[in-house]
């Protein structure tokens, strides 16, 4: 059992908690028993996995054994070391660590989401798991956005973000043009907008786009909007948590596109 916090397998995996690290090994933490069971139920690859021996007590049948034929390193840990690793307050016993994904152009038919400047891991994860329940078929994010493989985001996400394809673009403007060309719509929130989001036709192959927590969309984003559409609102409310806004727009085209089976 590894018990030293010194362990050099303790220090490269704290390092993890960093998206500098985390880029530049191309790894990430998966913290807790939901989020590992999310990558063995979608086949995504697990490198390590650490746990303490009152998890692999309790998860000695199906589960450990499946870890077993599918990881190649399995390290039971004290809970101290697993403290260590985590990044959470109180771990559940285990710890995965997974590849970064491949960057791979998103294959867009009919959805997508743009997501501009978003810095909260939080909002980050609760949207990609709207938008799987969704049908989104990508998120596109910019530079500024907060790492998708932020451990927040992955818990945020309930285990929704290894269903959903993402790409992180430094060019995202011209893609976003590129889609227009093809003849996407983009559809934008604005209060100043007369049109409610309902009344907008998202049967049409459309991309919405949604900006950061505290400015909102870029100007130059802003500005390619097709059509910008607005959340209607008390008065006295400023504006909606931007998970929220998102939401409301992704089941509104789920209700249009909806059919019974």
């Amino acid at each position: 059992m590894l018990t030293s916090l010194q362990n050099p397998l303790v220090k490269d995996l704290r390092k993890l908690h960093q998206a500098k690290h985390r880029h530049r090994q191309r790894q990430f933490l998966l913290e807790g028993t939901h989020l590992i069971q999310e990558a063995l139920a979608t086949n995504y690859p697990l490198e390590i996995i650490c746990c303490t021996p009152q998890w692999q007590q309790k998860y000695s049948q199906q589960l450990w054994k499946e870890l077993e034929e599918r990881v190649n390193r399995l390290e039971i840990v004290s809970e101290a070391v697993l403290g260590a690793i985590a990044t959470t307050v109180s771990p559940d016993g285990i710890i995965g660590v997974a590849p970064s994904p491949e960057s791979a152009p998103l294959d867009l038919t009919s959805l997508g989401l743009a997501l501009i400047g978003l810095q909260d891991p939080g909002n980050m994860g609760t949207i990609i798991r709207t938008a799987t329940a969704t049908q989104v078929e990508g998120l596109l994010g910019d530079d500024q956005c907060v790492d998708f493989e932020h451990p927040k985001v992955l818990r945020a996400s309930a285990g929704q973000w290894f269903r959903l394809p993402m790409q992180r673009s430094d060019h995202l403007k011209a893609e976003l043009e590129g889609y227009q060309k093809k003849g996407w719509q983009l559809i934008a929130t604005s209060p100043h907008s007369y049109d409610p989001y309902w009344d907008a036709n998202f049967l049409l192959p459309t991309i919405i786009l949604m900006g950061s927590e505290g400015q909102g969309l870029p100007a130059d984003i802003f500005a390619l909007a097709n059509q910008t559409v607005s959340i209607p609102q008390a008065t006295a409310v400023e504006s909606l948590n931007v998970a929220i806004a998102t939401a409301l727009l992704l089941y509104e085209v789920r209700r249009q596109r909806w059919q019974r089976p």
